[in-house]
């Protein structure tokens, strides 16, 4: 029977001395017994799996607003991918791949529907602003298990990879370092996927430099990715990517803003006018009607104020959610949107 210690010891004893130890966290910010088979790594990951938040992120946009078709990556897929390619860098590493997996399955946990476009839109109507990386460890910290108050307890290494995925402070670990990095190795080679699935893009469009050194299939890119992240990491005390991948990924990402993300036919004005409307409009009516807030967050209300229980409802929400909750409260306007 294999226990926490003895998985504890075997990180000391197969790891990477740059790796994080369990037995070494800096712990939770609320005490608890500790788990007699996981350790705190692989309980955090279990709680992040198990969690409402990771659920509705099945039926959250990642690019595509209600694409035709079944294969078209969700927040949900996007997720997951963020953890394989986390998990395979960091066993290449000897790093911490129980660490990483549960940074990368909560690292997303905040995104607003309809995507980043949500995110935008609330951060318009919110006067604190919307930021999706706060919000995911708000959602761990507070939202999540909001009838105790506790939230999940995560360690710090795994709150910490979760706020810092993205922005401008690096993760203090090798393994947030990781995920923060994966995220953008998945986001970019799945999206170049649907958007050639959708006939958005051509595999001729792509830039010609970029599919010689990186690849011309999403198997060949993700693996050259992976490769030279390792070899540029390997026995070093930071995760970096080597100049010429770095260059030409951040080419790829360019050229997915302008022909891929900021594409009209992707997202129409018609289409990002109603989302807009929707959140605008969702926010104003909780407000003035704070008894119609679920329980879930109007419980909290007293602790952090109505603003922020409002802003968290709609970030909470999934797309088909927030879309029937819309057309229930203003049917009587006539006002009725569909995706």
């Amino acid at each position: 029977m294999l226990k926490r210690e003895d998985s504890e010891k075997r990180e000391y004893e197969m790891l990477s001395a740059y790796a994080a130890k369990a037995a070494e966290s800096k712990g939770r910010r609320r005490e608890e017994a500790q788990c007699e088979f996981r350790t705190d790594f692989q309980r955090d990951r279990d709680r992040i799996i198990y969690s409402k938040a990771l659920r509705r992120l099945m039926h959250k946009t990642q690019v595509f607003l209600a694409p035709e078709g079944d294969h078209y990556r969700t927040r949900l897929t996007h997720t997951l991918e963020v953890a394989q390619i986390s998990r395979s860098i960091a066993r290449t590493l000897r790093l911490n791949e129980d660490l990483a997996e549960a940074i990368a399955m909560g690292h997303d946990l905040g995104h607003t529907p309809f995507g980043h476009n949500g995110e935008a839109f609330l951060a318009e109507k919110h006067k604190g602003g919307f930021r999706h990386n706060e919000q995911s460890l708000r959602v761990v910290d507070a939202l999540e298990n909001s009838e105790t108050r506790q939230g999940m307890n995560l360690t710090e290494e795994v709150r910490d990879g979760i706020l810092n995925h993205t922005g401008k402070r690096l993760p203090f670990t090798l393994e947030g370092q990781i995920v923060r990095i994966s995220d953008r190795i998945a986001y970019i080679n799945h999206d170049i996927d649907d958007a050639l699935r959708s006939g958005v893009i051509k595999n001729a469009d792509l830039p010609a430099d970029c599919v010689d050194v990186l690849g011309g299939t999403t198997t060949e890119r993700i693996n050259a990715l992976i490769k030279d992240l390792a070899e540029n990491s390997d026995g070093e005390n930071l995760i970096s990517q080597g100049e010429t991948c770095a260059f030409y990924m951040n080419k790829l990402r360019d050229f997915m803003f302008v022909n891929v993300y900021h594409n009209s036919v992707v997202k129409t004005n018609e289409k990002l006018e109603g989302v807009r409307d929707l959140i605008f409009s969702l926010y104003d009516h909780f407000m003035e009607h704070p008894g119609e807030l679920p329980a879930e967050f109007a419980r909290l209300v007293d602790d952090y104020g109505l603003e922020e229980m409002v802003k968290d409802h709609i970030a909470s929400m999934t797309e088909r959610y927030a879309v029937n909750c819309y057309n229930r409260i203003f049917a009587a306007d006539k006002r009725i949107l569909a995706f």
